[in-house]
């Protein structure tokens, strides 16, 4: 309760016996029904409940009292502690799945699984709040309803945030840079009998034989030649 004092039946009881302040001024102060309020003070609430003095304990100032005594529509103002306590740390354990949800967790399991195999079955088990051996009859295929089982992204059903899931991919990601590096590198070597081999000379196309130019006149020669030496023949 906001703005509650400590011990708000006890507060309640030892206001009720100790001072003349309404029931509605005694319940607005405490955060209780003014009927449980009107039942303390008959004894039929509270029963065995030791009274708290809100002024001892720093809660209420004397004077705050006195002033709501004397004016019915004065309302109690709460002493803010001089004591800060620490906020409890919130134990992270297994995600709270809804009930309403909790059939989507196979699909979203099976997604994680295809689109992002570099996450460990405890990061999945954080991410959408499920268990080894669940994921384990996933990955096998021996999931009572595999068969059915179709990949759903686990942002979009709400059973994890895009920041949570980019955090445990990121977590998962930091020895994947050298891998990869590693097999780029290897992708790029060549066998050993070509690295050391000699290189082979390049490559030029053969040249067809250039053709003599043709001389016209010894052409005709011969072929004046040979029309006198017929004629010779016929004569």
């Amino acid at each position: 309760m906001a703005n509650a004092p400590l011990m708000p039946k006890a507060t309640a009881v030892w206001l009720v016996e100790n001072t003349a302040l309404t029931f509605d001024q005694i319940a607005d102060f405490c955060k209780l029904h003014v009927l449980e309020v009107k039942g303390i003070a008959d004894g039929e609430v509270a029963q065995g409940i030791k009274g708290l003095d809100p002024v001892s304990t720093g809660q209420l100032a004397r004077e705050e009292i006195e002033r709501a005594e004397t004016n019915p529509n004065h309302r109690l103002k709460l002493l803010e502690s001089k004591v800060r306590l620490p906020e409890p740390k919130r134990r992270r354990g297994p995600r709270y799945t809804p009930v309403s949800k909790r059939q989507d967790r196979p699909n979203a399991i099976l997604w994680l699984l295809r689109n992002h195999p570099e996450l460990k079955d405890s990061q999945i088990m954080r991410l959408v709040g499920t268990t080894k051996t669940t994921i384990e009859s996933i990955k096998e295929r021996t999931h009572w309803n595999a068969q059915n089982l179709t990949p759903m992204d686990p942002v979009t059903l709400g059973l994890c945030s895009q920041i949570d899931l980019d955090i445990e991919v990121q977590r998962s990601s930091k020895d994947r840079p050298a891998t990869a590096a590693s097999h780029e590198h290897e992708a790029t070597l060549l066998p050993v009998d070509v690295s050391t081999g000699e290189a082979p000379e390049p490559f030029t196309p053969a040249r067809k034989p250039r053709e003599e130019a043709i001389d016209l006149e010894t052409v005709f020669a011969k072929l004046g030649g040979s029309r006198k030496s017929e004629t010779d023949d016929e004569e």
